[in-house]
């Protein structure tokens, strides 16, 4: 249970600190929620490999650093951690009045398209800083996934809401943040964008095909196969 509870973990205060300053309307939003995404990954990355999003855990299924069944698992905490974060953070900032992003017409094609190219940047990020054999030892894997979601907030926030991840549009519906009639959208725009990075990264990394059997099943990188006392990686 150790990896679900630090994926709980990971997208409960991910989703809290999306619900809380939305809700807010913290000007530097977007760089919060890039920072605690950061944080969370240098923090859960040795004992999960810090997906806290199903998206990029489909992304490394397709990769083949995790198996179906962990995958699962993975997913439910994930959401029921963004769940959580999301009903924390309405409880802590509960405005009078909450616009739910509701997407229609042009808007739903754009915020489809938006949500794709985003969740598979970010998980192709994850997938190449966090998983692959030629970055065995870096550091900057936590501030590589963190500035990616910042820059995808500050890009498309205005057009698709930035969620880029499955469990953030589900608790960000029962903050009130998006529409439960759009939630489909994002859900089919996040899982092709991380099944796609999945695919592409083995495309342009064909070495990686063949996963060595001494190497874990997360994503969780050879530092801790290794022993070493640097983090691990998402």
């Amino acid at each position: 249970m150790r990896k679900p509870a630090a994926e709980f973990i990971g997208a409960l205060f991910l989703v809290f600190t999306i619900t809380a300053t939305v809700l807010s309307n913290a000007a530097l939003a977007p760089l919060a929620i890039g920072a605690a995404l950061m944080v969370m990954v240098y923090a859960g990355g040795h004992v999960s490999g810090a997906h806290f999003n199903p998206a990029v855990t489909l992304s490394v299924l397709v990769r083949g650093r995790i198996k179906g069944g962990e995958a699962t698992g993975y997913v439910v905490a994930q959401v029921a951690g963004g769940v959580v974060g999301a009903l924390a953070g309405r409880w802590v900032v509960d405005p009078d009045e909450v616009t739910a992003v509701s997407l229609s017409g042009r808007q739903l094609g754009a915020a489809l398209v938006a949500e794709v190219l985003v969740t598979f940047m970010l998980a192709y990020v994850v997938l190449n800083v966090a998983t692959s054999r030629d970055h065995p030892h870096n550091s900057f894997y936590g501030l590589a996934i963190g500035f990616t979601v910042l820059v995808g907030a500050v890009a498309v926030g205005g057009i698709s809401g930035g969620a880029f991840n499955p469990a953030v549009a589900v608790g960000g519906s029962v903050a009130g943040l998006f529409s439960w009639s759009s939630l489909w959208v994002y859900l089919v725009a996040q899982g092709v964008g991380g099944a796609l990075a999945g695919f592409v990264f083995l495309a342009l990394n064909p070495h990686e095909r063949e996963t060595p059997q001494a190497e874990p099943d997360t994503v969780v990188h050879d530092v801790e196969a290794a022993g070493a006392e640097a983090p691990a990686q998402t």
